[in-house]
């Protein structure tokens, strides 16, 4: 079941949230009714941490993370990264990357094994974000897009990507992912999924206009 909300009348919930099965980062400046859906579902099994990255809300699209990791754009500031890293559990390492695709969010997607990255990501950027999130590491595009973060979500069970995935190029990501994924939307009839979906193996959170049928 996935619950809904907005921020600030934004129903691109995912920009402004991350969540894994550890940790979720929400921004700051929301309104109580969006940190209080997420605090009431979350609080008692993982922290929710409210930060920026850069002094910026958009924490969603500049960011990455699972289990094990989660990396931040260079721009992030100092007081940012030691504020995550004394706020996230111990195991989690957090990591600043220097990379021109800034928008870590956008250009990478993963769960705790997999981890599917722009196909113009810096080579080493790809290496630390398989060391840091111990992933393994493909490059691909999704529904001819670039920007895989953009346009697919993932847990350890299965994703969501964007709703012109082909059939063919559904089976050759769920071979290479080996995941079942489905095509859907979000936020009635939006193919950026992230924007408006933010997912672990236990819960999800969405966007208020976000019907039953779009993710189906």
């Amino acid at each position: 079941m996935a619950l809904r909300t907005h921020f600030e009348g934004h129903n691109d919930i995912g920009v402004f949230a991350k969540l894994t099965n550890n940790f979720c980062l929400v921004s700051v400046g929301g309104s109580e009714n969006f940190y209080s859906v997420f605090e009431s579902e979350l609080a008692d099994n993982i922290p929710v941490v409210h930060t920026t990255i850069a002094g910026i809300r958009s924490i969603g699209r500049l960011t990455v993370g699972n289990t094990h990791g989660l990396l931040i754009p260079h721009t992030a500031t100092d007081q940012e990264l030691l504020h995550l890293t004394n706020s996230l559990p111990d195991k989690v390492k957090v990591m600043r990357l220097e990379e021109r695709l800034s928008a870590l969010g956008n250009t990478i997607v993963c769960n705790d094994y997999v981890a599917l990255v722009h196909p113009d990501l810096d080579k080493e950027t790809a290496e630390l974000v398989s060391d840091v999130l111990n992933v393994e590491v493909f490059r691909g595009v999704i529904a001819n897009q670039s920007l895989v973060g953009t346009y697919c979500v993932l847990t350890n069970q299965g994703g969501l990507v964007h709703p012109r995935t082909t059939i063919d190029e559904l089976d050759q990501l769920s071979s290479l992912l080996q995941l079942p994924l489905t095509a859907g939307t979000v936020n009635r009839g939006s193919p950026v999924i992230a924007g408006g979906l933010v997912v672990n193996d236990w819960t999800a959170f969405c966007g208020m206009e976000t019907t039953k049928l779009s993710c189906l």
